[in-house]
């Protein structure tokens, strides 16, 4: 029952899941558009995408704590994503070594949230793999920024380019599935009616 609780929040917050995926395609974008952008700028970007991706997770918070369920992944989503953001623009100027593990170590915990979650809702909606494909990128992404720490800045910015748009249109791909979930449910309840 908990998990079709889960999947009804999901779903009447399909829209949200699908801006998340358009702010990941739109820093994607950027990146690529720009390549010769410095570290720092590179950061800032990051930085209000990722307090973008937090505030957004505490609003869904939030709104899932009207259930009385279990809002703890995400206000701990939320809150890293937010202060990623916040320490992005105090300390801009931080090493790139720093900043890059940051941002890998912030992906591992999102990716294994995500994973954690289809996992959660396998039985209960089509297309979960969605959801756990864009974790398991997130944690394929943050193993290889581990991994090879000191890349060329260009490598890195088409590295974190190519994730953010994956990332985003896997985001958008299940919002948009979570709205049909919406609009399946509010066509049988007109039907019973």
């Amino acid at each position: 029952m908990e998990h079709r609780h889960l999947l009804d929040h999901l779903a009447k917050n399909w829209a949200w899941i699908a801006l998340r995926g358009v702010a990941a395609v739109s820093f994607g974008v950027l990146a690529f558009v720009w390549p010769g952008i410095t570290l720092v700028i590179l950061a800032l970007f990051f930085g209000a995408y990722a307090f973008t991706d937090g505030i957004f997770a505490l609003v869904a918070a939030y709104r899932r704590r009207e259930g009385h369920k279990a809002v703890w992944p995400l206000v701990l989503i939320g809150v890293l994503g937010v202060l990623a953001g916040v320490g992005t623009f105090l300390w801009p100027e931080m090493t790139t070594l720093a900043l890059l593990m940051f941002i890998a170590v912030w992906a591992l915990f999102i990716g294994i949230f995500q994973i954690a979650a289809a996992i959660r809702l396998r039985k209960e909606i089509d297309n979960e793999w969605l959801l756990g494909a864009s974790g398991a990128l997130s944690v394929l992404f943050g193993v290889l920024m581990i991994a090879s720490p000191g890349a060329g800045a260009l490598a890195v910015v088409w590295m974190i380019a190519a994730y953010s748009i994956a990332f985003g249109l896997l985001l958008i791909t299940l919002g948009f599935r979570l709205k049909k979930l919406v609009n399946r449910a509010e066509l049988q309840a007109r039907s019973s009616a």
